[in-house]
């Protein structure tokens, strides 16, 4: 069995026995593998070949110089064709005429009939130029023959040679036989080369204007990376953007297309053009597109900026170059200036860079200021920064509450009178009361004698939201959030942009997510400077910029959460914003905690010293059961009226504004509630005496 293998395993069909009988059994080796054929390996690797990468890219290489030579025999024909005719004149005039334009239609259709009759009588000429050019030729044949002659008589009679009269003469025969053999000996070779370089021209034409069909192109410019922006690009972009009125006047003006376009102009980190949208097309409806008309500009979204200037039924461009608005934008001043001071009325801020690359700067005098966006996308830092620029002003002076409370304010402690920083309900009526603490600076300051001169105070709360929708309330049972009328906060905020701003009191407030609960209208109204990181929705982003911002362009709801933390969409007189433009886009610089507590360190070195509040006094809390007890210690018992009026006595502030409610609230569950005695209400001595020490009982008891 030396063919064979041996190999164990179960009879598959037993005869009789119905257990598994295992036997050996001989298996016969595999049949050899058939040879593949020839013509079939070499059909596989022809077409590996076919379809490799490089296969394919030198193909497209191929194809694509080749193309460009068609393109660029394309472009200079109709360059030609534009030269001799008028047809560049009759699609500015229709162009002019899709635009609406009429008085530069006539004027091109004017230019137009005056390059006719230029044509027309150059054409005539000609027919005259021959004759003309024969006698101008025989003219100056004759005078040139002449002329020579003289020179030579006049080098004979010097030389006394006769034959010096000829020399002039055959001097020039001689420089003509020459040219003519140079002629003769170059016109071959370039006979031969002007094909070629004829060729190499339009390939030198249709590279630069990449006439070659987006298949043959090279990858970066097929897939649209680093495309350059051109009139072309933009005008076939919003020809395809979807808009029937657009696309129609856009076939109508044929390749002028681009003649609604100002010129294209380098704009920082991109470029910007303005475009002149055709009758019947609004500028709301290009908006509305925005992502579109990026993508058929081979860029991102938020990589393209849409704005309304002055000029009526135009939209300005702003479009990045590719990846630029991902690139860092560098340190603050702050940071790398350790010389830098702030003047706070007559200073600007150094908050970062816009979209052209240039220096955005903030004036922060006198006007109230909101800053609202997602959360993490750099609110309290852009709004930190402005504080730290205004601390190097050592005549400004801070109250600031951080309603975050995890140390992001921490470095002004000793710079700020009053710090308070926590999320609870406890710190929120803390800061309200530091607010209502600042309204009475305000009133203060309102009833000086005119001409008083103030310091800056910055009431500056962070997470405003938080104070906003606190549900706690006082002993009036006024509630300290809410946009009511009887809301403590909310009226505080209010009290300081009606009036504030006069006095140099102003309001800073940095809030989450606006919305109607957590941002009352009539507080976002009130800020002078009204900033934005990216949102979620389109009615957020009007909420906190306002309707006017965001009809003009304004779109914090298209930055990209995460990606764009910093950038903020601004709208404030005190900021330089492009002229017809209503807000601005703002790269904001980033200052860690290192550096603001570095800043913070050389404001403190400015100052004499300031002692930091983290709690606001409230004055002596009082013990409304002890006190009952003692206003009615002369008497078994005493009517509620009576009681009240003798806590009022006691303590105005405290019990000034109690009724009979709050007393029997406060008696309540103690054993001495109010009771009726002779058809009134009353008070008893010795029940509230019993509940009095009941109490303190309890206390040392459970102190034990």
């Amino acid at each position: 069995m030396s063919e064979n293998v041996i190999s164990l395993h179960k009879n598959p069909d037993p005869p009789t026995d119905p257990d598994p009988v295992t036997t050996l059994t001989a298996v016969p080796d595999p049949a050899p593998a058939k040879p593949v054929p020839l013509w079939l390996r070499s059909g596989r690797a022809i077409r590996t070949a076919a379809t490799h990468e490089h296969t394919r890219t030198a193909g497209r290489t191929v194809a694509r110089h080749g193309l460009y030579v068609a393109g660029g025999a394309r472009i200079v024909a109709k360059r030609a064709w534009d030269g001799r005719t008028a047809a560049r004149y009759e699609r500015y005039m229709r162009t002019a005429e899709a635009a609406g334009n009429f008085e530069a239609a006539a004027e091109w259709e004017e230019r137009g009939q005056r390059f006719r009759d230029a044509r027309h009588r150059r054409r005539m000429d000609l027919l005259h130029s021959p004759l003309d050019a024969a006698k101008g030729a025989a003219v100056t044949t004759g005078m040139g023959i002449g002329g020579l002659i003289l020179i030579g008589v006049a080098m004979a009679v010097a030389t006394g040679d006769a034959t010096e009269v000829v020399t002039p003469l055959m001097a020039v025969i001689k420089f003509i036989n020459l040219m003519v053999t140079i002629v003769q000996v170059v016109w071959g070779p370039a006979v031969s080369l002007a094909p070629f370089l004829a060729l190499l021209a339009l390939w030198v034409v249709g590279s630069k204007q990449q006439a070659a069909p987006a298949w043959a192109l090279p990858d970066r410019v097929r897939n649209g990376e680093g495309e350059p922006i051109t009139p072309s690009i933009v005008v076939k972009s919003l020809r395809d953007l979807g808009v029937p009125a657009l696309r129609n006047a856009i076939k109508e003006m044929g390749d002028a297309g681009a003649s609604m376009l100002s010129p294209i102009v380098l704009a920082g980190c991109g470029v910007e053009v303005d475009v002149t949208l055709p009758s019947g097309v609004s500028t709301i409806e290009v908006q509305g597109r925005r992502r579109k008309l990026a993508e058929n500009l081979s860029r991102h979204e938020h990589e393209v900026f849409i704005t309304i200037p002055t000029a009526a039924r135009t939209v300005r461009l702003w479009v990045a170059d590719s990846g630029a608005l991902d690139e860092p934008i560098g340190p603050s001043p702050l940071v790398t200036d350790d010389t830098l001071t702030a003047d706070y009325a007559k200073g600007k801020a150094p908050w970062g860079q816009d979209l052209r690359g240039d220096a955005a700067s903030l004036s922060l005098y006198q006007r109230h200021l909101l800053i609202t966006g997602l959360s993490n996308q750099g609110k309290t830092v852009a709004l930190r920064s402005l504080a730290l620029w205004l601390s190097l002003d050592k005549s400004v002076q801070f109250l600031m509450g951080d309603l975050k409370g995890v140390g992001d304010w921490a470095m002004f402690e000793g710079l700020a009178q009053v710090l308070i920083q926590g999320p609870t309900d406890e710190h929120v009526i803390q800061v309200t009361e530091m607010v209502e603490g600042a309204v009475e600076e305000m009133n203060r300051r309102i009833q000086a004698p005119p001409g008083t001169v103030f310091p800056p105070l910055i009431v500056l709360v962070d997470e405003a939201q938080v104070a906003f929708m606190c549900p706690a309330k006082d002993e009036d049972k006024r509630p300290y959030g809410g946009a009511k009328a009887n809301s403590r906060y909310f009226m505080a905020v209010r009290k300081i942009h009606n009036q504030g701003r006069a006095v140099n009191v102003l309001m800073w407030q940095g809030t989450q997510d606006p919305t109607n609960e957590n941002l009352p209208k009539l507080v976002r109204e009130g800020a002078h400077t009204r900033a934005s990181l990216a949102l979620g929705t389109e009615s957020q982003a009007r909420m906190a910029l306002g309707d006017k911002a965001v009809d003009g362009g304004a779109a914090p709801n298209l930055l990209r959460p995460g990606l764009d933390r910093g950038t903020l969409v601004v709208a404030s007189d005190g900021i330089t914003i492009p002229a017809g433009q209503s807000s601005i886009t703002v790269r904001t610089h980033y200052v860690n905690d290192d550096d603001a507590t570095a800043i913070t360190d050389r404001a403190k070195a400015l100052r004499d010293g300031v002692t930091t509040l983290t709690l606001i006094e409230r004055g002596e809390e009082r013990d409304p059961l002890a006190d009952i007890a003692a206003v009615i210690a002369d008497a078994p018992r005493l009517r509620t009226q009576d009681v009240i009026k003798r806590l009022s006595a006691l303590d105005a502030d405290a019990y000034g504004d109690w009724s009979p409610g709050d007393l029997t609230r406060v008696l309540d569950g103690t054993g001495a509630e109010p009771y009726k005695s002779d058809g009134r209400m009353v008070v008893g001595r010795d029940q509230i005496t019993r509940a009095l020490a009941h109490r303190d009982t309890d206390g040392s008891a459970s102190g034990a």
